[in-house]
């Protein structure tokens, strides 16, 4: 099942990784010109979500690269994604026919859950081939490899939270593949607004309660590897899937 899940979504997880590699290396190259313009005049209210410092590569990425653009792309294809591995097919009731097969509920979840993850880390390889391509074009030699590998592992991760919230809303639930995308989405956006914007409030310890401040509130482009804020997402990612598979086990899929 994982493979033939792999296969069945083939183009759809090349389209996401080729849209998000090109934005990336789009976004990303265009530093040298925006270094080069004085920022003082950047809203307050945007600071929040790492276009505080763009004086270095590390700021100006952390930013407008990985602050904005790439987060909001993982969580919408965390949710799109999910939503197909369970939702669509019950929705179509070929599910039925699936599970007609010798193949149990959570083993059946657990592969899909699989091929989404295979997914998400190809996206974030291909985030991490774009950003070295353009490296040195773009001025952005001050930021070593391996920080650029630690802000795409906790991207993969971020993915795989977002798809393991879909999947294992679909799987408990039983709705549709759009409500499960709907609710996904709003609560990935929610949760991105509320990282951001946070600061502004005065309430930075709600950052705590969002995966986004896990995902870049330890600055990897600065700092390399967090083992802790990665060890929070991967958790996440695994309790959601769990309570998921547990679930769907248990439901009455009639």
């Amino acid at each position: 099942m994982f493979t033939k899940t792999l296969f069945d979504n083939r183009r759809i997880f090349t389209v996401w990784a080729a849209a998000t590699g090109l934005l990336t290396m789009m976004y990303a190259g265009f530093y040298p010109q925006i270094s080069a313009d004085s920022m003082a005049d950047m809203p307050e209210a945007v600071q929040g979500f790492g276009l505080d410092d763009t004086s270095s590569a590390a700021g100006y990425l952390q930013g407008a690269v990985f602050g904005l653009l790439v987060p909001l792309l993982a969580t919408f294809y965390g949710a799109a994604t999910g939503a197909r591995m369970i939702s669509a097919d019950e929705e179509s009731g070929y599910l039925d026919l699936l599970l007609a097969h010798p193949i149990g509920r959570p083993r059946l979840l657990l592969h899909r859950f699989a091929a989404l993850a295979v997914g998400a880390v190809a996206i974030a390889t291909v985030v991490l081939a774009a950003v070295l391509a353009v490296r040195s074009s773009a001025e952005l030699d001050s930021v070593p490899v391996g920080h650029f590998a630690a802000q795409a592992l906790n991207l993969a991760l971020l993915s795989a939270l977002f798809g393991a919230l879909a999947t294992g809303i679909g799987a408990a639930t039983g709705c549709s593949r759009a409500t499960v995308f709907g609710i996904t989405a709003a609560l990935g956006v929610a949760t991105y607004a509320l990282n951001g914007f946070a600061p502004q409030i005065g309430a930075d310890w709600l950052r705590d309660l969002t995966p986004f401040h896990y995902y870049i509130g330890g600055e990897p482009l600065k700092n390399g590897f967090q083992v802790l804020d990665t060890a929070v997402l991967a958790a996440a990612t695994l309790v959601l899937v769990t309570a998921g598979s547990r679930r769907f086990a248990r439901r009455d899929l009639g």
